[in-house]
């Protein structure tokens, strides 16, 4: 009775395997992207003005998750960019942008 079981057990298991194999045979694996990842294909596509690694990498995430991204990436930049510089982050940003330098708030 137990070397049945064995057997059917066997049987399954490698029933499964060989489906599961079968299965993604044929098929490509889709890739799964990290949400920066994603950003940073999609702002580095921006800066070199490649439309078709736009379209392909904000179709890897949602348009909230690649916003978010692309918030993060900016972040990060502006932050590195104004410790090389020795300058404040709001700086930095308004250069960047090409915006007069912010005006000290009075009293």
């Amino acid at each position: 009775m137990f070397g049945r079981l064995r057997s059917i057990g066997r049987r399954t298991t490698s029933e499964g395997t060989e489906g599961r194999a079968r299965e993604t045979a044929g098929k490509e694996r889709k890739r799964t992207y990290n949400l920066f990842e994603a950003a940073a294909v999609y702002v580095a596509a921006c800066a070199e003005d490649d439309q078709e690694r736009i379209d392909e990498a904000a179709a890897w995430v949602s348009p909230e998750a690649l916003s978010f991204g692309v918030n993060e990436l900016a972040c990060r930049a502006v932050v590195a960019l104004a410790r090389e510089r020795d300058e404040s982050p709001q700086a930095v940003a308004r250069a960047l942008l090409g915006l007069p330098a912010a005006s000290p708030a009075g009293p």
